[in-house]
């Protein structure tokens, strides 16, 4: 189960790293309007979750008293790789915890904000929280490049071409120990990365 979830976590990452990768400084910071979160502030809302959420996670409840949720909406980075720190220091947070889960603590009690979750919930939680964002992240991105933006996933127009060469490639292996993440990239090194 802890490798699955590490499978998918990672895919998910990786979607956020190859868009940073395409952008520069000042399109970290581009705000649509003063109602939108930039980039930055969404990584820095994503990092600060995750230290607060996996830090400890098993003795301790999952809100920190010295986390500011807040404060993590206020922009405070002034360079794309204060960005990519915060990023990488959250990320590696989370996947140490990830590896703390075994079969006998995963369904034992942690606690988010006061409420109890079985160690698989909070996981599952932050399953669809993580890639909620990191959708937002490669948005706004998307937005911002327009026509120069590189696709992360099957390139528009592609789907049928893509589905035969998937079909081919997994035909007479077992679904069940192939599972895939979820819209691969259209590129051969990226699915290379997920075989099993």
């Amino acid at each position: 189960m802890k490798d699955l979830f590490v499978k998918r976590f990672e895919y998910y990452k990786s979607l956020g790293d190859k868009t940073f990768e395409q952008l520069t400084d000042d399109q970290m910071f581009w705000q649509y309007n003063e109602e939108s979160n930039s980039i930055a502030v969404i990584v820095k809302h994503l990092a600060g979750n995750m230290l607060s959420r996996w830090t400890n996670f098993l003795t301790e409840d999952g809100e920190k008293s010295w986390r500011n949720r807040d404060g993590e909406f206020v922009n405070t980075f002034t360079t794309k790789q204060q960005v990519l720190d915060f990023w990488e220091q959250g990320w590696e947070c989370f996947f140490d915890a990830l590896d703390k889960i075994n079969e006998e603590n995963l369904y034992s009690t942690t606690y988010i904000r006061g409420e109890a979750h079985p160690v698989i919930d909070a996981v599952l939680r932050q399953l669809a929280h993580y890639p909620y964002h990191i959708g937002q992240i490669v948005y706004i991105a998307k937005m911002i490049k327009n026509e120069d933006w590189s696709t992360l996933s099957i390139a528009r127009n592609r789907s049928q071409e893509f589905n035969t060469e998937m079909k081919t490639k997994f035909s007479g292996q077992d679904t069940a120990s192939n599972s895939s993440p979820v819209c691969f990239q259209n590129s051969p090194e990226v699915r290379d990365e997920y075989k099993q």
